[in-house]
């Protein structure tokens, strides 16, 4: 930023804070009376003003310190010019030894390559207070400033400015410039300007110190100089300026216009009010966020449009009743099936559940396989199992490399049984087609009736039990003390399976209180409606009932508790936790299977790097940036 004057003066801001020791001689501008402890130094806030040629100075009792009445009576009789206005207050008995500003107070005073004469009058020139603020423009014709007769403490003073002639001397100010003023005596004791200069900070700090009445610039002539001011002022001073766009994890606002509410935090925080009986708040707080959900915006938008419904459930369910027996409806199982066609995360953990299952019967050595599937859905899991054997008996010369069988059951399934008849059939045209030989078979019974005899179970068969987002359905012990969860695991563990394949949501929702599970929810949800925008439009009428399909999960999580919440999801942990309590072990996934899986992504999704397939703990995770949203894994 430069001075705007010709020749070697130092721009306003860049030769830095000088401070300028006061002559000792009394008869220089102190008042005898000043006791000689209290000689203090001072930079006056106007310096660094050089006038011009038509500029001489008039006057030379000028008031330093003013009101803000006074100060904008100058302003309308000076054109041009640019203060910053301040209105100080006199704050008696100062105790502090701080800094007169947030900056550090270094001594700026000696400049290399100029003698201390020099070096006094630069600093005088140049000693502009950072933290009052008070920059001058570069049209302005300054005058003197003379503070005289200002009582402080009972103290008369009375100060000038220095002698500018040096400065045009020694090449800091432009020729033809006319300087005068009385002039100024540097000491030669380096240890004396020190403390001359601690003092000359005491001694502003009484003049215009006012840090603790907490009042603000008031106005801002020049954005150059704002800019400048705001910089030197420290950061927290600085405007903030608002994000174009807000995301799940941070919202912005600025103080011009009121910001709307971050989806996440005013969730948590209605959460909150719910979970302390402030349904009152709770629903203040929903309407406010009814401003940025909309079904029809962008991932975030709809998203927060569900949580807001599943929100205002929890807070009245007799206005908004919560969704329970939606979820086992046509509908939802229909929403649902076309979320695993649709999402590679999904349809790959199916995928990896298959490929278990023949990777342990090619071990045993079977040539059947027998799979009891206790939530087959429309059986489109089956689908890619079929194809695989198709593949291997291609590969085997048309030799069948294994039969299949299938045992489903309608007590464990929302389907009833002329539906599971209904995909069976089409399963079994499908083996037709292929060239494979399919057995289904849909039984009616209970828990207890798991049974080698009652499933008519052979010894030349190999066993495999699915659990294919199923588990997650059954309540545990923190609904009921039959514990279904636990007992149907203990329960196939009896029938010594060659393989159990599970394949579950990672989210932590099961025993969650409200409030993390409201936080749990609105961030898995979050990063499975952004994967969605990358396998299908957002106006398709497939993404419409996927997404209605997933509100009405998201609204039972939520809204529900005790055996009306069925969406009670737990993290892989908890699950081999579970597995391990039932007696099973973990069975790894080959690595050629694993591969195949990843390339199955690549190109399912074009190799959209958004999609990940890890291997952790003996699972095969899949996720969306960095979030894991399933987990299939495999147990013996």
């Amino acid at each position: 930023m430069s001075s705007g004057f010709s020749g070697g003066v130092p721009d306003f801001f860049s030769a830095g804070r000088r401070s300028t020791v006061m002559p000792t001689n009394m008869n220089s501008g102190y008042d005898t009376r000043l006791n000689p402890q209290l000689q203090f130094s001072f930079r006056s806030p106007l310096s660094g003003i050089l006038p011009d040629p038509d500029a001489q100075i008039h006057r030379t009792d000028l008031i330093g310190k003013r009101s803000l009445a006074e100060f904008q009576q100058q302003q309308q009789n000076q054109q041009g010019l640019g203060f910053y206005l301040r209105n100080v207050k006199p704050r008696p008995n100062y105790q502090h030894a701080s800094p007169i500003s947030p900056l550090s107070p270094v001594d700026f005073s000696s400049v290399p390559s100029t003698s201390p004469e020099v070096s006094s009058g630069s600093s005088v020139s140049n000693s502009v207070n950072s933290r009052y603020g008070l920059p001058i423009l570069q049209q302005h014709r300054p005058q003197s400033l003379t503070l005289s007769n200002r009582n402080v403490n009972n103290v008369s003073t009375r100060i000038s400015l220095p002698n500018l002639a040096v400065l045009q001397n020694k090449g800091f100010a432009s020729p033809g410039v006319s300087l005068s003023g009385p002039g100024l005596q540097v000491s030669a004791e380096e240890s004396e300007k020190n403390m001359m200069n601690h003092r000359l900070q005491e001694l502003e700090k009484e003049l215009l110190g006012d840090e603790e009445d907490g009042e603000a610039i008031s106005v801002v002539t020049n954005s150059e100089w704002s800019e400048t001011i705001q910089s030197l002022m420290g950061p927290t001073q600085k405007p903030i300026s608002p994000s174009p766009t807000s995301s799940s994890s941070s919202c912005s606002s600025t103080s011009a216009s009121p910001a709307l509410p971050c989806p996440k935090q005013t969730l948590i925080d209605a959460a909150v009010a719910i979970s302390e009986g402030k349904p009152e708040a709770a629903a203040e707080l929903l309407t406010r966020l009814q401003q940025v959900a909309n079904a029809g915006g962008a991932s975030e938008q709809r998203l927060a449009s569900y949580m807001v419904s599943a929100l205002n459930s929890r807070v009245n369910p007799t206005e908004h009743p919560p969704p329970v027996s939606e979820l086992y409806g046509k509908e939802h199982a229909a929403s649902t099936q076309m979320l695993y066609d649709v999402s590679p995360c999904f349809k790959l953990g199916f995928m990896a559940a298959n490929l278990a299952i023949l990777e342990a019967t090619l071990e045993q050595g079977y040539d059947k396989i027998h799979v009891l599937d206790f939530d087959i859905g429309q059986g489109g899991q089956y689908v890619h199992l079929l194809h695989a054997l198709a593949a291997k008996k291609k590969k085997l010369d048309n030799k069948p490399f294994a039969t299949l069988r299938i045992t489903t059951f309608t007590d464990f399934a929302a389907a009833g049984e002329e539906k599971l008849k209904i995909v069976g059939e089409g399963l079994k045209a499908l083996a037709n087609r292929i060239g494979v030989s399919l057995n289904f078979h849909v039984r009616n019974f209970n828990v207890s009736d798991l049974t080698h005899e009652k499933l008519e179970v052979q010894s030349t068969e190999a066993l495999a039990v699915n659990f294919a987002f199923k588990l997650y359905k059954m309540p545990d012990e923190s609904v009921t003390t039959e514990n279904l969860r636990d007992e149907l695991l203990r329960r196939v563990k009896g029938l010594s399976p060659t393989v159990m394949t599970v394949v579950e949501q990672e989210m932590n929702t099961n025993t969650a209180p409200l409030i993390p599970r409201v936080r749990e929810t609105y961030e898995y949800y979050g990063a499975l409606f952004d994967s969605l925008d990358a396998t299908v439009s957002r106006e398709s009428p497939e993404r419409v009932r996927i997404e209605s399909g997933l509100g009405r999960k998201i609204g039972n999580s939520v809204a529900c508790e005790g055996r009306d919440r069925v969406e009670r999801c737990e993290v892989f942990g908890k699950w081999r936790a579970r597995m391990s309590m039932a007696g099973f072990n973990p069975r790894a996934m080959s690595q050629p299977a694993a591969e195949s899986l990843r390339s199955k992504l690549n190109s399912g999704t074009r190799g959209n790097p958004g999609f990940t397939v890890n291997e952790e703990s003996g699972g095969i995770c899949f996720g969306w940036m960095g979030r894991t949203l399933t987990v299939a894994s495999a147990w013996c």
